[in-house]
């Protein structure tokens, strides 16, 4: 089976299980794991922040953004496609009481303009106290939902200035920020340079079996600490997953390259079909999202996966496609025609 769900469906190499079957471990809620505390501070270093803590999820990570973020009733600020938005199974407003403001843009991808335009124009016949305050503006980067779209440090740069001049604090979602380093050649830390808190995935494209890391200030992390203990997370001897993050970042970072180059390959594919729209401009990192003209997607799919290739269907005629470290070239050019045979036979 080519296996196109997710970049999370990879699994462990021999080399990264020898290296967690094998990693030193303590008790992490005492501070006592080597293991996890050489990856916060390795991944703080990448990001050029002070601290950083180890998580289980990127779900969790975002949400314990919020918390540290916001206090209950506020708002956070983000593109409504936006993965904290959409796929956290509302924890914003259900875990720290954070309602969502809408920021609308091109893949995901929204200006200066849109911020400005949430903040209003506040007048004094106007009662300050009807609304929800935006506290944090939210950044995806790279956009899911919008196909993978990487921010330029220009998007980013103008974003972060209209938000500081606001007065609101900033967050990364960076859960696949590595794939977007890796499709524009910036330096992680340069991106992510003007956001108090950052969140991270080991196992999205890197090949971790799991886990997410926080990353901000000192003070932020210690914050986020608190937070992660009352949401029933603390860890143990967790350093056995820590040591696959480790493992992930420091020897399968760089094949990222790989990853973007075959969802260009399987986009470039899909434009040959006449059934398939996909728009190439959208196709930055290792996300395909492409629309069927003349097939639903939940039958594309099944018949897809019926001739070995599975992909996940999307709302109405939309699909996604998600390429890493488990899918060659090789698998990309069969996929390809899988896709044809399933488009050509009706």
């Amino acid at each position: 089976m080519i296996d196109l769900r997710s970049d999370t469906v990879t699994k462990p190499t021999p080399a990264m299980r020898d290296a967690m079957a094998n990693a030193e471990v303590g008790d992490d809620v005492y501070g006592e794991d080597p293991t996890i505390n050489r990856l916060e501070a390795r991944v703080a270093e990448l990001l050029g922040k002070e601290a950083a803590v180890f998580v289980t999820s990127g779900t969790l990570s975002n949400q314990l953004a919020m918390r540290i973020h916001c206090e209950p009733g506020d708002m956070a600020l983000m593109h409504p496609d936006g993965h904290i938005a959409m796929n956290e199974g509302g924890g914003a407003a259900a875990l720290a009481g954070v309602s969502i403001g809408a920021l609308e843009g091109d893949g995901g991808v929204f200006g200066p303009e849109e911020v400005d335009a949430a903040m209003g124009v506040h007048h004094r016949f106007n009662p300050p106290n009807h609304s929800p305050l935006p506290r944090v503006v939210c950044v995806e980067n790279s956009h899911n939902g919008g196909g993978g779209v990487a921010w330029s440090t220009d998007q980013i740069d103008a974003v972060t200035a209209s938000a500081t001049r606001h007065g609101l604090s900033l967050h990364m979602d960076g859960a696949r920020l590595w794939h977007a380093a890796a499709a524009t050649g910036d330096d992680p830390s340069r991106m992510v340079r003007d956001f108090g808190t950052v969140s991270v995935c080991f196992s999205k494209g890197l090949g971790a079996p799991m886990g997410s890391a926080l990353v901000g200030s000192a003070a932020m992390v210690l914050r986020a600490r608190r937070f992660k203990q009352q949401y029933g997370s603390g860890f143990r001897q967790a350093g056995i997953l820590a040591a696959g993050a480790l493992y992930a970042l420091d020897h399968q970072r760089d094949r990222l390259v790989d990853d973007v180059t075959n969802a260009r390959r399987f986009a470039e594919g899909l434009c040959s079909m006449p059934e398939v729209a996909v728009d190439l401009s959208r196709v930055h990192t290792n996300i395909v999202r492409f629309r069927l003209e003349t097939m639903e997607a939940g039958t594309f799919v099944d018949r897809c996966h019926g001739k070995g290739v599975h992909m996940l269907p999307g709302v109405n005629s939309g699909v996604r496609a998600v390429t890493h470290l488990g899918v060659s070239a090789t698998d990309v050019d069969a996929a390809i025609e899988v896709v044809r045979t399933v488009l050509s036979t009706g």
